[in-house]
């Protein structure tokens, strides 16, 4: 994601409107996303994501934080928080770009990218955590590549992007870079380099698909190595792949076409639960431009021979992995799509969902109730003025709710109460609907978790 090649476009604050009542792109709806990182971890997948601010300038970058995201099912997503914040690394001008988590041998190791005080240029940090989750902290309070380390690129942001990979035999690749493509080993420890750092001829028409212009991201698959990268200005993505990580690289074409308004692409692609994801960004939320955008994700087939099939940006998943069990506590912050709130998160209560207007909804996919009905809903909220209402529907925005929770006044934000209320009976899979209904011009409310009572 580079921050120096882009044409202003006009902002606009409002977040969210639903696009269309199937949308699930893109899958984040309660802020601005770009950057997707996805890994895959004990049944769960991580999405690391860089955070474009709401009030980002016309004609460039706000970012000063990561965010992460899980899902179970492909399309009801989790909203962790920050488990990583530029403000907290000293060399840092607080200026979070691309990045990418890995695993390795029970630790958690994110390589990042962001402006450097102390060396000028763009350099390529990492921080380590005990989980997936974080908090994640410098591992060498200095940056791991600095500019003066690189010279196929002359401009000072060419140390953008870090993709990491870990081979068969344990052997750990970084590739990197905006206007080149950077690679080095690295040593057991993750956070060193091991030997000279290398740079592929991105001007190879053999070895590159178009040109080559930033966010390479590396993996393998059935003994073949895959190079995807944006290219081209407005972006597309491209790939090549290579029997040996060491290339020679071939160029395999187009993977995902220049559409929407977003200048910028960045794919990130894995295999989950027998399928396989091409997550991506665009700018398609409401108010979405260049430096305001959006993850999304694609599901899709490799060919015979393991190529990659051209994509188009769609509504999204269609079919999910797995479904939402209703009877344990789930996060307000869970969410298909919603239109209108926000997520917001402090150190007492962690994330919740704010933003609560008269009209607006949250959507879940795919939950299940089981042969067995349940008798209530319950809902921790808290209200400064007058509260609301949540409606529950079943399948569809329309008809009688399931049931009505009504939300009083609790004397402020931070006092939350739980609040409980009889639903009518419901079996099996269904998709629900929370509409909050409320006087305004007020906020209505704050949400941070519910469940179903049997």
């Amino acid at each position: 994601m580079s921050k120096f090649f882009f044409k202003p476009t006009f902002i606009f604050f409002m977040l969210i409107t639903a696009v269309s009542a199937n949308a699930q792109n893109p899958i984040v709806q309660t802020l601005y996303t770009a950057d997707p990182a996805p890994m895959v971890f004990n049944d769960t997948l991580f999405i690391y994501t860089s955070h474009d601010e709401d009030d980002a300038p016309s004609n460039g970058y706000l970012m000063r934080d990561y965010r992460l995201f899980t899902t179970t099912d492909m399309v009801n997503f989790t909203d962790h928080g920050s488990p990583l914040r530029t403000g907290d690394i000293t060399w840092s001008v607080m200026d979070a770009s691309a990045a990418q988590c890995i695993e390795k041998d029970g630790k958690f190791y994110w390589y990042f990218s962001s402006m450097n005080k102390d060396v000028p240029g763009v350099s390529v940090g990492v921080a380590v955590a005990n989980t997936p989750y974080g908090p994640f902290k410098d591992a060498l309070g200095k940056a791991l590549v600095t500019n003066n380390m690189t010279n196929y690129a002359k401009h000072s942001w060419d140390d953008l992007d870090p993709s990491v990979f870990i081979d068969d035999d344990g052997q750990a690749y970084l590739f990197w870079g905006n206007g080149a493509c950077y690679w080095a080993k690295l040593n057991q420890d993750m956070i060193s380099l091991d030997g000279e750092i290398q740079h592929l001829d991105i001007k190879d028409l053999k070895a590159f698909a178009g040109r080559f212009t930033e966010a390479p991201w590396i993996y393998k698959r059935n003994k073949l190595y895959y190079l995807v990268y944006a290219a081209q200005f407005p972006e597309n993505i491209s790939y090549s792949t290579a029997k040996k990580i060491t290339g020679p690289w071939k160029a395999g074409g187009v993977v995902m076409p220049t559409q929407k308004g977003s200048n910028t692409n960045h794919a990130g692609i894995i295999d989950y639960k027998g399928n396989s994801y091409f997550f991506y960004h665009n700018d398609a939320l409401p108010g979405g431009h260049s430096y305001n955008r959006s993850i999304a994700v694609e599901q899709f087939e490799y060919k015979k021979d393991g190529s990659l099939p051209t994509l188009n940006m769609t509504d999204g998943i269609v079919k999910a992995v797995g479904t939402l069990d209703p009877y344990k506590r789930v996060e307000a912050e869970t969410i298909a799509f919603s239109k209108g709130v926000k997520a917001e998160e402090n150190k007492a209560r962690g994330v919740f969902i704010t933003a609560i207007h008269n009209g607006d909804y949250i959507k879940l996919r795919d939950v299940n109730f089981g042969n067995q009905s349940p008798q209530q809903f319950s809902a921790t909220v808290s209200s400064r003025y007058n509260g609301g209402t949540i409606e529950i529907y079943a399948d569809e925005l329309k008809g009688k709710p399931i049931g009505t929770l009504k939300v009083p006044y609790t004397g402020e934000w931070e006092n939350w109460k739980e609040i409980t209320t009889p639903v009518e009976a419901i079996t099996g899979v269904h998709d629900i609907y929370f509409v909050f209904r409320g006087k305004e011009p007020q906020l209505l409310f704050n949400f941070d978790y519910w469940r179903f009572l049997k």
